[in-house]
């Protein structure tokens, strides 16, 4: 009896965690990639830039890889795009906005001449090897976001992307409710949804709402308005450049995200920037206070973001001016409200007026609460349900709402990053695992610091670092010079002469103890050194700082 054939989703990132999104199909020999995204470091991740998905189950097959299909342009779906496609070059499917922000990407990484990158619109329907795939118009934060339908012939699967369902869209585009409606009347053999905001009970509201929230804080500004919010939700960007407009101010860009989002969609047209509205800074500086609006990023008090050193007055061209009107439009991400509110303080001790989510409606979501949620599942009605795009306790609540609308519990999926969901005309199941994870990448290192450099930087950030110079005759096996301690990080030593000559003597009878013994190899003469000195350190101070011995030989 012939074999049923099989579909496989795979997501590789965004499950149990926001970011690195990035889900594997898979039919017999062929594979598309649905997104391809980073996630920013946790705070107990020193000194790393960005985290990317780790892609080698996609390098095991990467001959059946056929191409990747993007949601809509935020870093969190296309982010990784630059590290995978160094790996894995395929055609990069999106909407024009999105492939524009990856251009962007390329060029920095000179991948910009070697990648086949193919503009879809809403509608579009094309085949790649088995799979017929589909883009649908949703509303996002940000323009041109889309959910993708792969036809495959077991059935189709229905990638949601991020969502929400705003009825009064800025650019009029209302998401495409009839088509959804169409293929949950045609049946949906999977369908995967956005869980970010499941929590929240209600509809989002629409980003018109922030809108009237400009228009009233214009109206009652006396000075200059610094707008932060994310570079990308161009509809919010266009929101603000329209009402400063219409109250006869000019708007400047600050921080190079932000310059990049303005110019890139300025140019494909999903901003329109009235003539003489947009100057440079400089030009700002000469014109009166009340005249201005300056746009920038750092709405998350990201450390090296302009709202950041601006609020820290270690911006070169912007400082804050007693009776400036601060506008937060964003909500801080889970992790980020210290950074947040700490910005909120320095910028109120600076004498600036703040207006942040909190108490107004300067910010919307671009994911949809529970009640959008349900009429999604509603329309779509799938066989199978995999709630995706949140942390494990949101893709939990996702599955009690499919429940809650009548899905049988034994259809609904939570799983891992890794897991492997297998799925027939039938039935559905999960089919074992493979390889996942997070790869760190800090400058132009990618993959090389791990957690044990990580567990390092976190001893020498908390307790610092001891190093022990000895100069040693190998012949004879004995000390010529030293010991002599350097410290960083541990204890001042000026202060600490004591403690200091204490742990020379120390190091002086290990040493000895190792002459006595007829030791000779350097590796066991650093243990010992470094076994005693820590131990010693220990009693004293109950710190264990780093211990890092050095033997000149002579």
């Amino acid at each position: 009896m012939a074999k049923e054939p099989k579909l496989a989703v795979i997501p590789l990132g965004g499950l149990g965690e926001i970011g690195k999104n990035i889900t594997a199909v898979r039919f017999g020999e062929n594979i598309v990639l649905i997104d391809c995204g980073l996630m920013f470091p946790e705070e107990e991740m020193l000194g790393i830039d960005i985290v990317i998905p780790d892609i080698t189950y996609l390098l095991e097959h990467k001959e059946e890889v056929l191409g990747i299909l993007l949601t809509h342009g935020h870093e969190d779906h296309i982010g990784a795009l630059p590290y995978v496609l160094r790996q894995i070059n395929v055609p990069v499917y999106g909407s024009k906005l999105a492939l524009g922000l990856v251009q962007g990407k390329l060029k920095e990484h000179n991948l910009l001449d070697q990648v086949k990158l193919q503009t879809v619109k809403p509608r579009d329907t094309f085949q790649i090897g088995p799979f017929k795939v589909e883009f649908i118009r949703v509303s996002h934060s940000i323009p041109d976001a889309m959910a993708i339908a792969i036809h495959t012939p077991v059935g189709t699967l229905l990638h949601t992307g991020d969502f929400k369902i705003d009825q009064t869209p800025i650019d009029g585009e209302v998401i495409d409710l009839p088509r959804f409606a169409a293929l949950g009347e045609k049946g949906v053999l999977v369908m995967m949804s956005d869980s970010t905001n499941v929590e929240r009970p209600g509809y989002t509201m629409s980003e018109r709402v922030v809108g009237n929230s400009f228009d009233e804080t214009f109206r009652q500004a006396q000075e200059r308005i610094i707008i932060a919010t994310f570079a990308s939700n161009v509809h919010r960007l266009q929101q603000a450049i329209s009402i400063a407009y219409e109250y006869d101010r000019h708007v400047a860009v600050v921080g190079r995200s932000m310059a990049n989002v303005v110019q890139v969609a300025s140019e494909l047209g999903y901003l329109h920037i009235p003539e003489g509205t947009l100057i440079d800074l400089d030009e700002a500086a000469r014109l009166p206070k009340n005249k201005i609006v300056l746009l920038t990023t750092g709405s998350q008090g990201e450390p090296m973001s302009a709202l950041t050193r601006i609020a820290m007055n270690d911006h070169r061209q912007v400082d804050i001016i007693p009776g400036d009107t601060v506008i937060i439009s964003a909500t801080p991400i889970p992790g980020n409200e210290k950074l947040v509110t700490r910005i909120i303080d320095q910028l109120f001790k600076l004498g600036a007026k703040v207006i942040y989510e909190a108490v107004s409606g300067i910010h919307v979501s671009g994911h949809p609460s529970q009640e959008e949620l349900k009429l999604m599942l509603n329309l779509i009605r799938p066989k199978f349900f995999i709630p995706v795009h949140g942390e494990y306790r949101m893709l939990k609540k996702h599955a009690e709402l499919a429940r809650e609308i009548g899905i049988p519990a034994e259809n609904i999926f939570i799983g891992e990053n890794g897991q492997v969901f297998e799925f027939t005309r039938r039935y559905g199941r999960m089919a074992g695992r493979v390889t996942s994870g997070k790869v760190l990448v800090d400058g132009l290192g990618v993959g090389d610091v791990g957690n044990i450099v990580l567990r390092d930087r976190k001893q020498l950030s908390q307790d610092g670092i001891l190093i022990v110079v000895v100069t040693m005759d190998k012949q004879k096996n004995q000390v010529l010079a030293g010991p002599d301690i350097v410290s960083r990080g541990f204890v001042y030593v000026r202060e600490s002469e004591i403690l200091m000559e204490e742990a020379k003597n120390k190091v002086k009878v290990a040493l000895d103890k190792c002459c006595t013994r007829g030791i000779s190899e350097w590796a066991a003469i650093k243990s010992q050194v470094r076994d005693d000195l820590g131990k010693f350190l220990y009693e004293k101070t109950r710190r264990r700082p780093m211990i890092l011995p050095i033997i000149m030989e002579v």
